[in-house]
Parts: C-alpha cells; structure tokens; sequence
C-alpha cells in the first residue's frame, strides 16, 4: 500500500528558491550552500534529509539537457511535466516536516472525523478533504483526538469479530500504539499547519508530480 504524504510548506522559502535561476539553485545544491537557507525542520516530525534532495535536483538539472541556465523555473523553455518535477522537488527542500501514512489506514484516522464518508483511497488526495478534516479536529484536543481513532478502531475490530484480548492476538497491542503515535503525529501536523498558516504539500508514493497539491492549487497550475 503506498503512502500517503502530507508535508507542511514554508511559503516564504519557496517563494524565495522559485525566485532564482536554475544555474543558481544547481550551484547551491552542488556546494550545500543552500543549506543555510532551507527552513528548519519543526520539532517532532521528520521530512527528506538534505543530501537526498540535493542529488535528486541534480539529477533533474542533467536530465533536462541544453537549458539557460540564467533563468528561473518558470520561463524555462522546457515540457511543463519536466517543470513540475523540479517544483515539487522545490516544495520538498522547503518543508519544515512531513507525515507518511498507508493510504488505508487513513479510513481510521480521517474519516471518522468528517461530515460525509469517504468512498476510495483516491478521496484522501482531495485537498478540501483535509480542509474539512482540520476544521473538525480543531476542536478537540490531542488525546482526545487519539482516543477516538483508538476507540473507532477497537469498535471495527469488534464488528468484524476479530479478538480484543492481547492473549488471543499479540499483535493488538504493537496494532493500538503504531495508531496512538500515527493519529498523534497526523494531529501535531495540521494544527502546525493552522496555527502557524503553513500550506500543506498534499500527494501519495508514486503519483505523478503534475498531481500534487500546494494548498488548493494543483502543482501543474502553479507553473503552467
């Protein structure tokens, strides 16, 4: 099952990498230079680490070819699909944290907190999702909102007839703490992300860059 990827973006950061020319950003990924400008990674949560991300860019800039390199992403003379794979590396080095999740398991952690249901995985790439899922959750408090995803859970296993006694199955106990700490990190990033107004960077393992969201916003719209 892939995961689903939600990772808290600062604007001004990105804003300000988009801002330079290609040639540029290649140099500063090259030498690390532009270590000291990446945002610091928010306490608790984890995101793609430097030097991963450093290849990955200089990867693209060689894979692209022949380009003028004095220009920035946006007016480069080159396929969009080949632009929104550079911006969403982009969105990536500007992250100050991210949370991965089984797209699956996101029915236990969401859902239960929206107004409607949710019919397929592919829902939980809907950006108003999120908004909707926030907006609920705001008003409860971490272990509130911990317990619930627990209690939902126990009381699904229960209609399905699965055992609740950790004598029966060992695996229910490592099962409830891996979805404390998910539904805990899950709660951690949205309010990170209302509290301090961070858009979120919204896409799944695997999904093709163009179909990414920043905010509301599709990536392919930000730079087509």
């Amino acid at each position: 099952m892939p995961d689903v990827i939600l990772s808290l973006i600062d604007s001004k950061s990105l804003d300000s990498i988009l801002s330079m020319s290609v040639g540029t950003i290649a140099e500063g990924m090259e030498s690390r230079t532009l270590r000291r400008i990446r945002p610091e990674s928010s306490e608790g949560v984890i995101r793609q680490f430097d030097v991963d991300l450093e290849g990955e860019i200089l990867e693209w800039i060689d894979s692209v070819g022949d380009i003028d390199s004095d220009e920035v992403l946006e007016k480069l003379e080159i396929s969009l699909d080949k632009k929104v794979d550079l911006l969403l590396l982009l969105c990536h080095w500007s992250s100050v944290g991210e949370w991965r999740c089984w797209d699956a398991r996101l029915f236990l952690y969401v859902e239960p907190s929206l107004d409607t249901g949710v019919t397929s995985t592919e829902s939980f790439l809907l950006p108003r999702i999120w908004g909707d899922f926030s907006v609920n959750v705001s008003s409860l408090d971490r272990s509130s909102f911990i317990e619930s995803v627990v209690i939902d859970w126990m009381s699904r296993r229960e209609d399905l007839g699965e055992p609740m006694d950790p004598s029966s199955d060992p695996r229910i106990l490592p099962t409830m703490e891996s979805h404390q700490n998910l539904s805990g990190g899950l709660f951690d990033l949205i309010e990170k992300s209302r509290m301090n107004d961070l858009p979120i960077l919204l896409g799944r393992e695997y999904l093709e860059s163009r179909s990414w969201h920043l905010g509301m916003e599709r990536l392919e719209n930000m730079i087509g």
